[in-house]
């Protein structure tokens, strides 16, 4: 990695890195990830693409996580390319829309939640 994509957030060091995250793009997918939690926990990480606190807050979530054994499926929304489906989420598990957010859920409920620099794995 060239010194300026150090600085400037260029090229990853590691390409090849699995995801950690499933996406949701769509009800469908929404709708998927609450079933899964009636057999394993899941969270949903909802992030603002142009909010830095957001970008910021995701990556030290990903970084706590990296070299753990996350206790949930984690999921992940764009929540300002799907606003409705972010709205959904705050009303079907009736919590409060915040942005970033952490939603675990269990059994289609929502178990516990936080936002901006309270995230955290421990959540999990």
């Amino acid at each position: 990695m060239s010194f300026f994509d150090k600085i400037f957030g260029g090229k990853e060091e590691n390409p090849e890195k699995k995801s950690i995250w499933k996406y949701i793009e769509s009800e469908e997918d929404l709708k998927k990830a609450i079933e899964n939690s009636f057999n394993n926990k899941i969270a949903i990480f909802k992030h603002s693409t142009s909010c830095f606190i957001s970008k910021t807050v995701l990556k030290n979530f990903e970084r706590e996580i990296e070299n753990s054994d996350p206790k949930a499926e984690l999921y992940f929304l764009d929540l300002l390319a799907h606003r409705p489906i972010s709205n959904k989420i705050a009303d079907d598990l009736d919590v409060t829309h915040q942005s970033p957010q952490l939603i675990v859920i269990e059994n289609g409920k929502a178990i516990n939640n936080s936002s901006h620099q309270n995230i955290s794995a421990d959540q999990l």
